[in-house]
């Protein structure tokens, strides 16, 4: 699970070090009355940040980028507290978001532009690009400022205002990135942080002011906010888990595939939507392959190797482990949680797995490769698409024209041919199925929540 919504029993949202379990600072949740102030703020803020120049809007949002980049050490260490993440992974992250800040601004022009229509009398059809309201981001906590940016710099560039509610367990984090807006110089309003409880989340949905809620997380947040959402007509964008394949048809040397797959797989500890965590792999380079990841497994120094978001978070992939294993899967490496009290799990090796278990089924968000065998193309896909996710995808092959055949008939968002995964501010991010629906970053992500306004105005007007 990825993301739930807070728990009524937790009494704040907290900074607890998942390195060693202490909990380090607490902040309350927002009162009622912060709430309303924040929507009729973000409310406010709109009727002024519309109106903007595109210009203006985008030198605003490139400063924000900049400003983003410079606190990139001290946010890198602020998630390192908060969720374990490396600090270079963390610089790495901010980085990231860096360049969803430039693609939005450099492309925003061109994105927003209005476009005519042909039309089949004499009359002319455009179609303009237009702001529809505050937003509301209900954001997740293993990229807790890349799923931030891919949200807000596009809806900003637009001229929508938002609203975020991050992951109770950063909340750092979330007033760190409001205040990177500010001193930015984003009028107040444009961009504002919320520690709302699950029932004030239902509340700004359901406010009028309110226009539409993205999330990002797990199927049972997505799946209450969805609802909340149709119950009060509101557009919805939901990116929840995933269960990516990454299928291996041949390869001229395993070894160096499988060192792929594995720090693919292993890559933000694991705690990916779109990690690889079914690696299916031919039957004539199997032994192989599984080899390889065993030994890149067994040379993980443990002390080392860093933490998972929480001791639940460790102890949740623990017993889907732990399932797997009391009903016939091998566990070949790792596969132990620390007994200290931390968030430690050692990265792990594990095959066998079948339709009985839950790993079968279920999401693995931690540093375990589940291995698959399969004999031919035809049982790649079948075993690829047997999952309940459709987030994304990679199939590997010497011959580029296979890979991209059994990579098309992938029932995913996103197919990879002879990479790992496809990325970059300009490509859309999404799945089907369990996997949600909505696109975030490239054109698609200032398409979801804006006003394609027809104006239509007749050749021959009447007097």
């Amino acid at each position: 699970m990825l993301m739930p919504l807070p728990h009524p029993t937790q009494p704040a949202y907290q900074v607890v070090d998942p390195a060693t379990g202490e909990l380090v600072e607490s902040f309350p949740y927002a009162t009622d009355a912060e709430v309303g102030e924040i929507l009729a703020t973000s409310r406010s803020a709109y009727l002024d940040w519309r109106d903007r120049a595109l210009a203006e809007r985008t030198d605003l949002i490139r400063r924000a980028g900049a400003r983003l980049l410079d606190r990139a050490h001290e946010l890198a260490e602020t998630m390192r507290l908060e969720m374990g993440k490396p600090a270079a992974e963390g610089v790495e992250e901010i980085e990231y978001c860096a360049s969803i800040f430039d693609y939005y601004v450099d492309e925003g022009r061109g994105l927003l532009a209005d476009e005519e229509l042909p039309t089949r009398g004499e009359g002319r059809a455009i179609v303009q690009h237009r702001p529809i309201g505050p937003l509301l981001g209900v954001m997740p906590w293993n990229y807790p400022c890349y799923q931030v940016a891919r949200f807000v710099v596009p809806n900003l560039v637009l001229g929508n205002t938002v609203i975020i509610k991050h992951a109770e367990s950063v909340p750092r984090t979330a007033r760190a990135l409001e205040q990177v807006m500010l001193d930015a110089g984003l009028p107040h309003g444009a961009y504002l942080n919320v520690f709302a409880t699950h029932e004030q989340v239902e509340t700004i949905i359901a406010d009028p002011r309110v226009q539409g809620v993205s999330l990002t997380g797990s199927e049972r947040a997505g799946s209450v906010v969805a609802a909340a959402a149709g119950r009060h007509l509101k557009k919805c964008v939901l990116e929840l888990g995933g269960s990516d394949p990454f299928i291996v048809l041949d390869s001229a040397d395993v070894p160096a595939m499988a060192d792929l797959a594995w720090q693919t797989r292993i890559h933000n500890n694991g705690q990916a939507c779109n990690s690889n965590k079914r690696m299916i792999v031919m039957d004539e380079i199997y032994d192989e392959f599984v080899a390889a990841l065993v030994a890149k497994a067994e040379a993980v120094e443990d002390t080392a190797h860093p933490p998972l978001a929480s001791r639940a978070a460790a102890e949740h992939l623990a017993a889907q482990v732990d399932d797997a294993i009391a009903k016939g899967a091998r566990l070949l490496a790792g596969g132990v949680l620390a007994q200290d009290g931390s968030a430690r799990y050692t990265p792990a090796v594990l095959v066998g797995v079948t339709e009985g278990m839950r790993a079968y089924h279920e999401e693995l968000f931690g540093p375990v490769a589940v291995v698959y065998r399969v004999l031919h193309d035809d049982h790649a896909v079948e075993l690829a698409n047997s999952s309940a996710y459709g987030l994304g995808g990679a199939v590997f092959s010497t011959d580029p024209g296979r890979a991209r055949r059994v990579a098309e008939r992938l029932e995913i968002g996103m197919a990879n041919v002879n990479t790992s995964s496809g990325d970059g501010p300009e490509l859309p991010f999404g799945g089907v199925k369990r996997s949600g629906f909505g696109r975030e970053l490239g054109p698609g992500g200032m398409s979801e929540f804006v006003n394609k306004r027809l104006v239509y105005t007749a050749a021959n007007p009447h007097a």
